[in-house]
């Protein structure tokens, strides 16, 4: 469509505004409903089944907004009010950047910009803490606006709010607020950002309560969890991902515009300080292992305003950037006719849930289903089929928030199905229609493992291939059953473990006793230190009761072999 025949239809630009927002969320509400799930979407409705002030590796906004959407039912209500979020925050940020003079051409330019934008498009109805994310961020950069324009208390109070709904969407809401304070470093001076800042404080207590309960599980996974040897490949796929999140056609013109154009406000000079914040942070961030590309959307703000004021007044550039935004929509329409209806026959995560899921629920008949790990298959399942599942924690993959549930437990002593390797012997395979295979065995009498406490004195904190490891331990047993331990019974392994690489474990020899129901047992044994790579790991112990393994069953320390 001819911008200036926009001109024509259009009294004000915000009545463009508007109407191209409310076809892109009518857009959005379509795509939510006929589109399956993504494995994040079912693991935060498990979330949502359950409201608390935490979770294991995020903050509980996503989880409320689920459940608020809970009546509508299916993938629609799972998404309805993410799809809410996008024209606010997408509104937000035009009132913010918008020229006093705005014409309603402006309007088209700013709705083309944003709807040019590959990563709004996605994380416009997904649901993902990203949304409310980006609508704090919004708001906060509003609050903001208005702040230094009069420095009120009613402004520095909603910075306050602001900033505790930023910790409650997403701990990377942190790196907005410390970017913000960056760019106006005068902020330290005003006692009334302290006291916005007080009442951040005060407002996300709940949740630094939750945390301190739980032995502050979310940061120290986030913190440390995640960490990775370093890969030449994680930086050039970020500049890659870079590149196609926000338009490759497009970012370079964003580029040379940051290099190029002063900021005319305090609030322009954040926004632009937060897109070259993240890029560069998490950039850096490839040092120590990979980078999720939805990471960098709070960037999408400063990007969007610095196109937008770069151009409008460059009749050239603006007429290549409105070729390059209709030339993008015509692309995106493509990629959601393909998400809705898959002509290409796409094996991906958001394909054949229904059916997949079903065949599993076929041969359960009934039974509850115990994935090896697979935390997002196991909500899926549940989503899908209202079947009854639990992803169990393993060495092999990593932990969720099924470590904090009870559900194997409620499983203990009937009859499950439990996914395994394709190597235990007996085991069935069933092929998916999502072209993924469940492999399985039907265990009669399930005995979970995974309360079972193993404790002995500190490791040491680095050793030598072919040094011993003289053993003392205590295994405490939560359950209402015996566990025998040695041939043909459960046994302990020594873990070595790094994040990306496959972990190791070795049997401990010599182990053998019966460790009574609601009981303990006293063991000693000498474990050799294997040949393996030189480097740091993550060490400790887990009890292995075949076909079922779990997560550490003692601390978790760090060693490193020499």
């Amino acid at each position: 469509m001819n911008v200036q025949r926009l001109t024509e239809r259009f009294k004000t630009p915000e009545q463009l505004l508007w109407c191209g927002l409310g076809v892109w969320w009518i857009l959005n509400l379509l795509q939510a409903g006929l589109c399956e799930l993504a494995n994040d979407e079912a693991y935060y409705h498990m979330f949502a089944q359950d409201l608390a002030w935490g979770y294991f590796d995020h903050p509980p906004m996503t989880p409320l907004l689920v459940w608020l959407g809970s009546f509508l039912g299916g993938e629609l209500g799972v998404r309805f009010f993410f799809t809410l979020l996008q024209p606010l925050y997408l509104y937000v940020l035009w009132r913010i950047i918008r020229p006093q003079n705005a014409s309603v051409r402006d309007a088209g330019l700013f709705l083309l910009i944003t709807s040019a934008m590959p990563i709004l498009q996605l994380y416009g109805f997904i649901a993902v803490p990203d949304g409310p994310l980006m609508l704090f961020t919004a708001l906060l950069l509003g609050c903001y606006k208005r702040f230094t324009e009069r420095n009120d208390w009613l402004s520095a109070l909603g910075m306050g709010l602001c900033m505790a709904a930023l910790a409650y969407s997403k701990y990377h809401g942190a790196l907005v607020v410390l970017l913000l304070i960056g760019s106006n470093i005068r902020l330290l001076k005003n006692p009334k950002f302290y006291i916005g800042g007080l009442l951040a404080l005060v407002l996300i207590l709940p949740h630094l309560f939750w945390q301190y309960q739980h032995d502050w599980v979310s940061f120290r996974y986030h913190l440390i969890g995640r960490n990775r040897d370093f890969e030449w490949g994680f930086v050039s796929e970020y500049i890659l991902n870079l590149l196609a999140i926000f338009n490759p056609f497009l970012f370079p013109v964003f580029a040379v515009a940051w290099w190029k154009h002063k900021a005319a406000s305090p609030v322009l000079r954040a926004m632009s300080c937060i897109a070259a914040g993240f890029i560069l942070f998490f950039l850096a961030s490839t040092l120590r292992g990979y980078v999720q590309p939805q990471w960098e959307i709070p960037a999408t703000f400063g990007i969007i305003a610095l196109l937008f004021g770069y151009t409008r007044e460059r009749t050239r550039l603006r007429r290549y950037t409105v070729r390059v935004g209709w030339i993008t929509l015509a692309l995106i329409v493509l990629v959601r006719l393909e998400m809705i209806f898959n002509p290409l026959g796409l094996h991906f995560e958001v394909f054949d849930n229904q059916t997949s899921y079903n065949q599993i629920h076929q041969i359960a008949q009934g039974r509850p289903v115990i994935f090896d790990g697979g935390y997002t298959q196991a909500a899926k399942y549940e989503f899908y089929t209202d079947g009854k599942a639990y992803a169990r924690p393993t060495i092999y993959y990593r932990t969720s928030q099924y470590e904090l549930k009870d559900n194997d437990r409620t499983m203990a002593g009937h009859p499950v199905v439990v996914e395994v390797s394709d190597s235990v012997p007996g085991a069935r395979t069933l092929q998916l229609a999502n072209g993924r295979t469940f492999t399985y065995l039907i265990d009669s009498s399930y005995r979970p493992v995974r309360e079972i406490l193993i404790r002995m004195a500190p490791l040491p904190a680095s050793v030598h291939p072919g040094d011993t490891l003289h053993l003392s331990l205590e295994l405490i047993n939560p359950y209402n059953f015996d566990y025998t331990f040695g041939k043909q019974g459960a046994d302990i392994g020594f873990v070595f473990r790094r994040t990306g690489e496959p972990s190791r474990v070795f049997s401990l020899p010599d182990i053998e006793g019966v460790l009574p129901a609601q009981g303990r047992l006293t063991l000693h044994t000498d474990f050799i230190v294997p040949a393996i790579k030189p480097t740091d790991y993550q060490v400790g112990l887990t009890v292995r009761n075949s076909p079922a393994s779990t997560w550490f069953n003692s601390e978790i320390s760090s060693m490193r072999i020499e």
